[in-house]
Order: C-alpha cells, then sequence, then structure tokens
C-alpha cells in the first residue's frame, strides 16, 4: 500500500513494458497497464492510481485529453502526458488541461523519475493552495485511533508531494521505515492509498 500507484496509459506496449520496468525499479508501484481509453477510465473508477502517465494519441485520436479532463474534474491526481508529437496544436491543447508534466519520447529512466518527482511535488502545491493547512490536533479530533507527532510530520511530507526516498532522507529513516508509518497512518485514516489518504486528510481539515 505504501509505494506510489502509478497507472500507464499507453497504447504502445514495448514502450509501456519499458517505462514500467523502470518504475518498478524506483519506488513506484504499477497499478495497471492498459492501451485504450474505456479500459482508462475502468481502472480510474475501480482501482485509483497516485498517478498517471497518460499517451495523448491512442489508437490515433487525440483521446488523452479527454482522460486528463476526466481526471481534473473527478479524481484530482497528477498526470504526465507522453506524447511522440511536440507540435503547436497538440501543446496547445495538453496545456489547457494543466498536466503536472509533459515527457516527449523518446526518453530514458532518469528524466521519467525526475518528472515524476517533480509532477507529485507541483500538484501538491498547487492542491496546498486551496486548501487548509494541516492541523494535528484537528486532525486527531476526528480519528479513533490517533497519529502520532512522528506520524504527523510524515503526513505533513507526503503533503507536500515528497516521494518515499524524499521522506527517508528529510526524516534520516530508511524507506521500510517510512512504508511502515505510511501504512500506520493508512489504517487510521481508512485509506488504502497516497490518493485517498491526501483526499481524507483534507476532507478532516474541512469538517
Amino acid at each position: 500500500m505504501s509505494d506510489i500507484k502509478l497507472l500507464i496509459i499507453e497504447d504502445e506496449p514495448l514502450i509501456a513494458e519499458d517505462i514500467a520496468q523502470w518504475l518498478e525499479k524506483n519506488e513506484f508501484v504499477v497499478s495497471a497497464v492498459v492501451y485504450s481509453k474505456e479500459d482508462a477510465m475502468e481502472q480510474l473508477h475501480n482501482n485509483l492510481p497516485d498517478m498517471v502517465l497518460l499517451d495523448i494519441n491512442l489508437n490515433g485520436e487525440m483521446s488523452g485529453i479527454d482522460i486528463a479532463d476526466k481526471i481534473n474534474k473527478v479524481y484530482n491526481i497528477p498526470f504526465i502526458f507522453i506524447t511522440s508529437y511536440s507540435d503547436k496544436q497538440t501543446l496547445e491543447k495538453a496545456k489547457y488541461t494543466e498536466p503536472s508534466g509533459y515527457i516527449v519520447k523518446p526518453f530514458n529512466e532518469a528524466s521519467l523519475y525526475s518528472t515524476l518527482e517533480i509532477a507529485l511535488y507541483n500538484h501538491a502545491q498547487k492542491n496546498k493552495r486551496k486548501s487548509p493547512a494541516l492541523s494535528f490536533d484537528k486532525i486527531n479530533n476526528h480519528l479513533n485511533d490517533r497519529i502520532t507527532e512522528r506520524e504527523f510530520t510524515l503526513l505533513q511530507l507526503i503533503y507536500d508531494g515528497k516521494t518515499n526516498r524524499q521522506i527517508a532522507d528529510a526524516l534520516f529513516i530508511t524507506t521500510n521505515t517510512v512504508k511502515k508509518h505510511i501504512n500506520n497512518t493508512y489504517l487510521k485514516l481508512g485509506a488504502s492509498s497516497r490518493s485517498t489518504s491526501i483526499a481524507r486528510l483534507r476532507e478532516l481539515m474541512l469538517l
């Protein structure tokens, strides 16, 4: 549960497979790989990820734009466009969906990871401007099983868009310890993933 869940929406299986292998070497887990708009919508509804890698062009159509619109309106999770196109028309359509990142193929593992890291952070900062700051006491006022001060510090870092590795570095602990704490906070919040825990924290702060 503690790893960052990422949905890959890409209609070229070989590229999707390479991306999945790169991600699983790092601190991400691939929730699913899908090749069409219909399967993407099903995954978003039934198996919500923490992030999405989204090809703009699926089966010859720019249906990635429609998926991006749905993500913005319903799910509020970061998404990154991956595409072979960087022409003005494609960029104009893409930018109005406000993606958290944009990668032009071909790309390598390092550029993918850095884009994901920046995307998590940028999306979190965007949402923080719209939501109240986290309060230790207010969160605990609504929980049967109170979070500890250490867990609150960790939740603040998640809320700030930090990866597990960045949290480990900030707190001078191992990533395994980070994952253990994250799983504990998920149980206390009644969450099952990073995205649902962030949504739950926003909800608690607005009560």
